[in-house]
């Protein structure tokens, strides 16, 4: 077996633990609501959500491709890899793609502690960029395509990412707004029944939403690390397999919960009723879709973040905890400079070890050591089902929020 071959082994075997990372930092877009109004009990609503993820990722390869295709510049005009960066079997390039996993996993696992709900995706992104400029410089990065349409990291990571809050925001505090208008008069008790119902079906879209953007990036980067290596050639599809290993790692991680970021996102922003959670997930759904059949690779956090936002604005008499948005935005604006450090910085330790099988097997031994540490710390003060829908109570000047830290 060749140095390739088993750095490439290594690569699969990490993308799976980011895309199972994905699912457990996600699950809160779209259950968090629901578990915060009632409408379904956490382990309920994340074995749902799990399920209808497992299904989203076969339903389309758009974004999959984007991911192949949009980051980083290894293939020639037809598609094939660029014959100057497959020296080796293609482990310098592989090596790249390893340290940007590294780089996602690490951002992904340190919000999660803190119950920040920032970007799997744009960790992703950043992981990638940063190991790549440090690896092949500037010039290694897809910044804009080719100029013939909308592509590359701007075009189809970082205008979306613009985007998309704001317009799920609109839609859902437009939302909210009519339903609350048209329902005004009827018991609260038969509108929450009602649309708490309704909510389980908006959830639902968006678990299913979920899977059709979030799974297909990890696709990605697999297809990718195969291209890297010869294994292949195809840039307009993405291997069985592939799309199997995905589909089944980001909905175990989907059933794992991530309660910490439920918990922010169905206590922490607004007190969330029945009609605003299902005006909130309608718009994340919509939003969701419409941007993997383009094959933008939005953020799922931001989109339902923004329509939880919305949803609040949107409610007459609603207050909305803007300290709390405010540490998700930062979160947000830091997330692509912050993984694509640490995974530059990953691949410069590998290189300084000499790169090749023992550079990788060093560096995936890190991450695992951070993993674990960052898993222990988090048994400090857990969260989990039982507590997750416990009143929020904002920190003190100088505190830290005790159930979501």
């Amino acid at each position: 077996m060749t140095t390739a071959t088993v750095i490439l082994v290594l690569v699969v075997v990490v993308a799976l633990a980011f895309d199972f990372t994905n699912g457990f930092h996600d699950t809160a877009n779209a259950m968090a609501t629901s578990i915060a109004t009632g409408a379904l009990s956490p382990r309920t609503a994340v074995a749902l959500s799990g399920a209808l993820n497992l299904v989203g990722a076969f339903l389309s390869v758009e974004v999959a491709l984007t991911v192949t295709n949009a980051v980083v510049k290894i293939q020639d005009s037809a598609g094939a890899p660029k014959p100057e960066l497959l020296s080796g079997g293609g482990a310098d390039l592989l090596l790249i793609v390893l340290a940007g996993l590294i780089g996602g996993i690490t951002w992904n696992l340190l919000t999660w502690l803190v119950g920040l709900p920032s970007s799997s995706s744009h960790a992703l992104f950043g992981g990638l960029v940063g190991a790549t400029m440090a690896g092949l410089g500037t010039s290694g990065v897809n910044w804009n395509g080719d100029g013939s349409k909308v592509d590359g990291v701007i075009g189809k990571v970082i205008l979306p990412a613009l985007a998309s809050p704001v317009i799920a925001g609109l839609v859902a505090a437009v939302g909210t707004w009519l339903v609350y208008r048209v329902t005004s008069g009827v018991a609260e008790r038969f509108t929450e029944t009602g649309f708490r119902w309704g909510q389980i079906g908006s959830a639902s879209l968006v678990s299913l939403a979920h899977g059709t953007n979030d799974a297909q990036k990890t696709m990605g980067v697999i297809t990718l690390a195969l291209i890297a290596s010869g294994h292949w050639t195809d840039t307009g599809n993405i291997p069985f397999w592939v799309k199997a290993c995905c589909a089944l790692a980001i909905a175990s991680g989907t059933y794992l919960g991530g309660w910490r970021i439920i918990r922010t996102l169905g206590k922490g922003l607004v007190e969330i009723a029945s009609p605003q959670g299902m005006a909130a997930e309608g718009a994340s759904g919509a939003v969701i879709l419409v941007s993997s059949h383009l094959g933008f690779a939005l953020s799922t956090t931001h989109v339902a973040t923004g329509s939880i936002l919305g949803s609040g604005v949107g409610k007459p008499g609603a207050a909305v905890r803007w300290r709390v948005a405010v540490r998700m935005v930062a979160a947000w604006v830091i997330t692509l400079p912050a993984s694509a450090l640490v995974g530059a910085l990953t691949w410069y330790v590998a290189d300084l070890l000499g790169g090749g099988l023992f550079g990788a097997v060093v560096i995936t031994a890190l991450l695992v050591a951070a993993a674990v540490a960052i898993w222990l710390h988090s048994r400090r003060e857990p969260v989990h089902p039982g507590n997750v829908n416990d009143e929020w109570e904002a920190p003190r000047p100088g505190a830290s929020q005790p159930t979501a830290a």
